[in-house]
C-alpha cells in the first residue's frame, strides 16, 4: 500500500498499518497471502512440491546420488550454506558420470532458470508442455528455493 494510504488508515484509528515498500509484485513473488477479487486465481505457488533432493556445494557427488536415487526425481538442486539459496542443479547425466568424490559445487550447472510463485498455473503448464520440460524450479526474488512444479501439478 502507498505511504499516503497507510497514513490515512493510521489516522482512521487502525493500529497495525505498514507500508510495504517493495510493492505488490514483490509480495506476490514471495508467495505471501493475498486478498481481493483475483486472490483465488490459481498460481504455481499453490502447487509447489518441496521434496526435491538438495545438496551443499562441498558435498560429494556420491552422497547426492544416493539421495536422488531414493527420491522420485532424477536431479538435485545445490543450495548455499544457508540451505535455502539456490546456486545450481545436478542433472541426471552429471550424477551418473561425475567422479563420486568430487564436490557438487564443481560439477553443478550454475544458475538454473527459475520461476516466481505468482505465475499463473495455466500459462506455466502450457510453457512446460511447449518446451517439453518435466519440471520448473520456483524461487523468491532473493533466490531462495521454494520448490518445484511439474506438468501434472498444473492441471
Amino acid at each position: 500500500m502507498s505511504p499516503r494510504a497507510a497514513c490515512r488508515l493510521a489516522a482512521l484509528g487502525f493500529t497495525h498499518v505498514f507500508d510495504y515498500v517493495p510493492g505488490k509484485v514483490d509480495w506476490l513473488a514471495h508467495n505471501l497471502p493475498v486478498e481481493g477479487t483475483a486472490a483465488g486465481a490459481p498460481t504455481i505457488g499453490a502447487r509447489l512440491r518441496d521434496d526435491v533432493a538438495t545438496a551443499s556445494l562441498d558435498e560429494p557427488v556420491a552422497a547426492v546420488r544416493a539421495r536422488v536415487t531414493a527420491s522420485r526425481y532424477g536431479f538435485a538442486l545445490v543450495l548455499a550454506a544457508d540451505q535455502v539459496t539456490l546456486l545450481g542443479r545436478l542433472r541426471p547425466s552429471v550424477l551418473a558420470s561425475a567422479d563420486l568424490d568430487r564436490p557438487a559445487g564443481e560439477v553443478m550447472e550454475p544458475g538454473p532458470s527459475t520461476l516466481r510463485p505468482h505465475e499463473p498455473v495455466r500459462e506455466i503448464g502450457q510453457r512446460l508442455a511447449e518446451r517439453h520440460l518435466t519440471y520448473a524450479v520456483v524461487t523468491d526474488p532473493e533466490g531462495h528455493l521454494l520448490g518445484t512444479v511439474h506438468p501434472s501439478d498444473l492441471h
